[in-house]
């Protein structure tokens, strides 16, 4: 096996990071359509949800190959970036004030 160079190397991971930078944007389409869809903020927090896609997530993470820990907290912090954008998204289409949309029952 042919021993690889840090450049060789970094090249193979900037390109996985072009890939995962384009799955996200699909990925926030998807947030963002959620969004409109939702009914009030707690649909879009969506916690039953969030855990279903760790528990889904770390189930690949470890039929791929991947550290189950270091996919979890990376979808973690995803997720939260997610979720405040489809509150942006769910307020704006609904005509909602972020501080008062929370308020409502």
């Amino acid at each position: 096996m042919t021993r690889l160079g840090i450049e060789n190397v970094r090249a193979e991971i900037d390109e996985l990071d072009r890939q995962i930078v384009e799955l996200v944007s699909r990925r926030q389409h998807w947030v963002q359509e959620a969004g409109k869809l939702k009914v009030d903020r707690d649909d879009v927090r969506a916690p039953d949800r969030v855990e279903k896609v760790i528990s889904k997530v770390r189930a690949l993470a470890d039929a791929s190959g991947a550290a189950p820990d270091v996919v979890e907290r990376t979808y973690r912090a995803m997720i939260a970036a997610f979720i405040d954008l489809e509150l942006s998204v769910h307020e704006n289409h609904n005509g909602t004030n972020p501080v008062t949309a929370g308020d409502r029952h």
